[in-house]
């Protein structure tokens, strides 16, 4: 019988934790943060860092932080990079059991102080389908009486045994940016990895596969036309906070998202769902 408990981590950070016949997981109230979810009988699907200390008002360096009202670094460069929903408090809306899957709900209070970034009335929502799958999805509503554009992305960390046998693919025919060059066209369906990689991917197909010496992880997307693919390589893992210098070894990013001309425009009273899922291969 599936089992949904909740708890503190040493450091204070209050989570939410799931037994079911289906999987195991937790989630952390700051910043609605899937921290990890292992279907039963099978591996992790998401990846950690062992140097992060779980701090309160630093999003956890792993799972699945979502990056909204903005991703990457703002015009402004002294406002939060990636946003500061992944940051934040976030409240529990309800939870339900059906045949041992486990539905959780949540709800970001946007406070005054948020208003000086995001000065739109909009109401965002986290729902999280935890079964042999997982389905993340992020909803906005917009509740003003203007247009309001954000870009968002759910930027999951996946374990991958060894980044010199990872082998990502489904990218075929897409394009990307990758360190403020490009647009590049993706030739090729997959991609390997000897250096950092921190690309942009737009017109993408919604279904993505990482080969790992240990399964293959599949990831896809709705709602989504663009992606983030990412892992530091070496230089860049020795600046990273809570980050280990050979992490880069053992993770990857491929994050769904709503980023460059994929961006979301919400009309007033339009509400906009961006999702992803994640298993392992069967």
């Amino acid at each position: 019988m599936a089992v949904i408990t909740t708890g503190v981590h040493p450091n204070g950070l209050e989570y939410i934790e799931i037994d079911s016949e289906l999987c195991h997981a937790r989630v952390f109230l700051q910043g609605a943060q899937i921290e990890s979810f292992t279907p039963k009988g099978k591996a992790p699907l998401l990846w950690v860092s062992s140097a992060d200390d779980y701090q309160p008002g630093s999003g956890i360096r792993g799972g699945i932080p979502v990056c909204w009202p903005w991703f990457g670094q703002h015009p402004d460069a002294d406002w939060p990079q990636h946003g500061f929903a992944r940051n934040h408090m976030w409240q529990r809306l309800n939870s339900s059991v059906q045949d041992e899957v486990v539905t959780l709900s949540f709800v970001l209070p946007l406070t005054d102080a948020d208003r000086v970034y995001w000065p739109h009335h909009t109401r965002v929502e986290l729902h999280c389908r935890f079964s042999h799958e997982l389905r993340v999805s992020l909803v906005n509503i917009n509740q003003d009486q203007h247009p309001v554009t954000l870009t968002q992305a759910l930027h999951s960390y996946f374990p991958i045994g060894d980044i010199h046998q990872l082998v990502a693919s489904g990218f075929k025919g897409a394009r990307y940016i990758e360190f403020g060059k490009g647009p590049y066209d993706q030739l090729q369906d997959s991609v390997r990895f000897d250096k950092e990689t921190d690309r942009v991917y737009t017109a993408l197909g919604n279904i993505q596969t990482l080969q790992t010496p240990n399964g293959t992880i599949v990831v896809k997307r709705e709602r989504s036309r663009s992606a983030i693919l990412w892992n530091p390589w070496i230089e860049k893992s020795r600046r990273l906070s809570r980050f280990h210098d050979d992490d880069y070894l053992q993770m990857v990013c491929l994050e769904a998202a709503n980023v460059l001309d994929d961006a979301v425009t919400l009309a007033p009273g339009e509400r906009h769902v961006l999702a992803t899922e994640i298993s392992w291969q069967d």
